[in-house]
């Protein structure tokens, strides 16, 4: 059996579906769906059962479950503007290592989400060899970084695989509201007034617009994450995005493109609250990632914006 935490939300419902087109549906969905419309990225999909959150550490603490095969933990507040630091170290941080040491002491395989928020404002680099000089600008950022430390002061990184997401973007997000990526984003505003608006640039070295992501399609982190599922000598803490970074300006014209639609872009002030933790660059060094599976593949962002807009948001399908 599969348990797949955060199986409800955005990453965790997208490789469900990619769990499912392999044939496999015996996974329990672990989640906290509250108020949200989490719930509709379930439908269509095959699984044993859904537990809240809340109740599934007790039951799993309790041995309720058998034969578990792998732990896919997804589960995470990742608001990068979330207030409540204590929320954010028991369900980032405290949640996870409970989840991790009963994997351990179970002999469960154990692949766990991280974030390129631990990165900071980039000044110490994107590779994912480095770890105690990182300094994260959000309290998000520092809980995923600390559990990174964590894995690592127990070399539990020689058992365990961590995936650092850079920008992830694709169908399933809808939910996110302002977390959601700008592509999503931009599709909306398009549609409702025919432009797109970006944040004026906070910095000199950087023209309004021509700030850099790495933007990396769902699809794509899919085969990725299945693939290091398929091949259980894999272990470590790896960045999971294209190695390529790219401007908003060029994101807002491939949506256009899309669309078969002139660019229209306006450029904003950027709000006060969010100038002190703005990542102008992000990158990943994807070395680690490329020598341990050297077929790794990324469609290009136009490409992948393409399949997003025609087959997904201009259709309305937003679930995958």
């Amino acid at each position: 059996m599969i348990i797949l935490t955060g199986g409800a939300g955005f990453i965790g419902s997208c490789f469900l579906k990619k769990l499912n087109d392999e044939n496999i549906t015996d996974i329990l969905v672990v989640d906290n769906l509250g108020f949200t419309n989490k719930w509709k990225n379930l439908t269509k999909k095959k699984f044993l059962n859904f537990i809240n959150k809340n109740d599934f550490l007790l039951l799993l603490e309790s041995n309720r479950f058998d034969n578990i095969d792998t732990i896919f933990h997804f589960g995470a507040c990742s608001s990068t503007t979330e207030k409540n630091a204590d929320y954010l170290f028991e369900n980032n941080y405290h949640y996870s290592i409970r989840l991790a040491e009963y994997s351990v002491k179970n002999k469960i395989r154990f692949i766990y989400a991280s974030s390129a928020a631990t990165y900071g404002d980039g000044k110490f680099g994107y590779s994912d060899n480095t770890f105690d000089i990182l300094e994260p600008m959000n309290c998000y950022g520092f809980t995923k970084h600390i559990f990174d430390q964590w894995v690592i002061r127990n070399k539990y990184d020689t058992i365990f695989v961590g995936l650092k997401f850079f920008n992830v973007f694709g169908p399933n997000e809808y939910h996110k509201n302002d977390m959601a990526s700008m592509i999503y984003k931009s599709f909306l505003q398009i549609t409702n007034t025919g432009k797109v608006k970006l944040f004026k640039s906070n910095s000199t070295d950087y023209k309004d617009g021509e700030q850099k992501r790495d933007f990396v399609y769902v699809k794509d982190c899919n085969e990725i994450i299945f693939n290091i599922y398929k091949n259980k000598k894999i272990s470590g803490i790896f960045n999971l995005g294209t190695g390529k970074a790219r401007t908003w300006n060029d994101l807002a014209n491939a949506v256009f493109k899309a669309l078969n639609l002139e660019p229209n872009i306006e450029y904003i002030d950027m709000p006060e609250d969010i100038k002190q933790q703005y990542q102008n660059f992000t990158e990943a060094d994807i070395t680690k990632l490329k020598n341990t599976m050297p077929n790794v593949k990324f469609q290009s962002l136009e490409q992948s914006i393409e399949d997003y807009v025609l087959n997904y948001l201009n259709k309305n399908f937003l679930i995958y």
